[in-house]
């Protein structure tokens, strides 16, 4: 794995919104900060790149948030996205990207989903432990009564992009 990563921080209608990315376009991690400080440690040490250079555009990256927050919610989808964790985690993950935009599930149903049904608190800590938030849309798991739940980067942020995404759906 190279040592350096690239980074560049996007304006959003949510505030600044920062991404991580491998050499070869894949996203280490991101969210809606304007600091890779919040970011860099979410990073799987295996994976945390030893140096981070500031760049305009990320490319894909870029265009796809940009896109993504202008109403195209499919634009994220074909994003590459690495993270590493055990098993189950990296499965859930990849699952979480089957979720489609404005058709949130329960932290039970994403459970199933993943394949195993009572594994609520594993699903929930999959959601937890995303370092990619948006690539890896853990913000369309929520609560069986319908409640947010939790979310890294804050419940407004969690209800605007459920909103968007509904709204485009």
């Amino acid at each position: 794995m190279p040592t350096t990563a690239s980074w560049s921080t996007v304006d959003t209608p949510i505030g600044p919104f920062t991404a991580i990315a491998a050499a070869d376009g894949a996203v280490l991690a991101s969210g809606w900060t304007a600091t890779t400080d919040d970011l860099t440690p979410l990073i799987s040490p295996p994976l945390r790149p030893a140096e981070l250079r500031e760049r305009r555009d990320l490319g894909a990256i870029t265009r796809a948030v940009r896109a993504f927050h202008s109403g195209d919610v499919a634009a994220i989808e074909e994003i590459p996205v690495r993270q590493r964790s055990g098993e189950f985690l990296t499965h859930a993950w990849e699952v979480l990207r089957t979720v489609p935009p404005g058709q949130p599930v329960t932290y039970s149903e994403y459970a199933a989903l993943a394949g195993r049904p009572a594994a609520v608190r594993a699903a929930a800590s999959a959601c937890a432990r995303n370092a990619a938030a948006l690539f890896v849309p853990c913000h369309r798991v929520v609560r069986i009564s319908g409640a947010m739940g939790g979310f890294r980067w804050g419940l407004d942020v969690k209800r605007w992009l459920l909103a968007h995404e509904a709204a485009a759906a």
